[in-house]
């Protein structure tokens, strides 16, 4: 291998490497965007699940505790 061609494999290797680097900063970038709307929809999720709750509570009133008829 001549001195030419190990210099323009190095420089390959070097635009390889700073294109990952580029790559890798976007992905991280954007599983840090996706981890903010998962935290969004988890708290929109309890808050739902909490008004739910609290309509079901409302809407369906508990059976009255009476003693069976043959008391």
């Amino acid at each position: 291998m001549s001195g030419a061609d190990a210099e323009g494999r190095i420089v390959e290797l070097e635009a390889a490497i700073a294109h990952q680097g580029v790559a890798i900063e976007e992905l991280s970038d954007e599983v840090r965007r996706q981890g903010q709307v998962i935290d969004r929809l988890e708290k929109t999720l309890r808050e739902l699940a909490e008004r739910f709750l609290a309509l079901e509570d409302v809407a369906t009133p508990r059976p009255e505790i009476t003693k069976p008829p043959h008391y």
